[in-house]
């Protein structure tokens, strides 16, 4: 989410606007004077800088071990004129979204959508639910596109179901047994903090109806156990991570959590837990032949047997 859609969403809401303003006053104090404090309170092992998951040949090791633990892994390339159909008819510029489309990562974001979209193969027999939503569009555009029932859920909503708004703890949801066809996380698996990951998966083969789908993307592997933080965002009493993944802190990230996979951890924290489901993971091939920007790289794909 950009600055100037926080702001215009402030101008309506003066309660939200000064949330705002203290939030990033804080930030920036912390950011600029005591960054370095955050940072030597983190506990080792701890990197300083950023993860290198977009090395051609860390995502090569990573598929090899895949293939060599015996996951069902699949080629995939994207339609690129297709892909520029379905961004003309979501009509983005609609919604307060990366700036409407002038931020940062928007084709990015865009692309977790409609690749989405296409394994869920979404119509308007589906009831949808986009999990970790916060403020995207996605539910929207998949009900006004495909014709499909759809709900948005986020930890930040009040909590229970307030019409198509599922709030609270996506591992523990409020809803029956079998209510969904189709679900999908745009870029939020890896916000799962402690074992919320592992909660989520048993929960979204709780919630699928046989024959449904989950679409996990972009899914965050790794040749080792790693965790992205921004320590400036983390409170006081806020520092406990997994205790064997390494910590990569990124100054100005501004995010408090990152998971990285390893196919160890992957294996023990997600294919150990799937319950009903079957899994398959996606390779995308030709993301840079989208926009140069564009990351997505492995997707997973989870189904519920008839």
């Amino acid at each position: 989410m950009s600055i100037t859609n926080d702001l215009r969403r402030g101008i309506r809401s003066p309660h939200k606007a000064l949330k705002y303003v203290r939030r990033k006053a804080i930030e920036n104090v912390k950011e600029r004077f005591l960054w370095d404090r955050c940072y030597a309170r983190l506990r080792a092992p701890k990197v300083l800088g950023n993860v290198s998951h977009e090395s051609p040949e860390i995502r090569k090791s990573v598929e090899d071990e895949l293939v060599a633990k015996s996951f069902y892994v699949a080629h995939s390339r994207i339609d690129v004129v297709d892909f520029r159909r379905y961004l003309n008819a979501a009509r983005y510029e609609q919604f307060d979204y990366f700036d409407q489309g002038k931020a940062q990562y928007f084709i990015e974001k865009t692309l977790e959508h409609y690749v989405a979209a296409k394994f869920l193969n979404l119509s308007e027999c589906d009831i949808f639910i986009d999990i970790a939503s916060s403020g995207s569009p996605a539910s929207e555009i998949y009900r006004s596109l495909f014709g499909c029932k759809t709900h948005r859920q986020d930890v930040a909503f009040p909590v229970g179901v307030q019409g198509n708004t599922i709030g609270g703890d996506a591992g523990s949801m409020p809803m029956q047994s079998d209510f969904a066809t189709a679900i999908a996380l745009h870029c939020s698996f890896e916000h799962f903090e402690g074992d919320s990951d592992i909660r989520f998966i048993r929960e979204a083969g709780r919630i699928l109806r046989r024959g449904g789908s989950l679409c996990i993307l972009p899914l965050y592997l790794l040749d080792q156990y790693a965790i992205r933080t921004d320590p400036c965002m983390l409170s006081d009493n806020a520092t406990s991570f997994d205790h064997d993944a390494v910590l990569f802190c990124v100054r100005g990230r501004r995010i408090r959590h990152e998971r990285f996979y390893d196919i160890r951890h992957f294996v023990e924290r997600v294919r150990n837990n799937l319950g009903p489901l079957e899994l398959s993971i996606h390779v995308v091939d030709n993301e840079k032949e989208v926009h140069e920007s564009c990351y997505l790289k492995f997707v997973a794909v989870f189904r519920k047997g008839q």
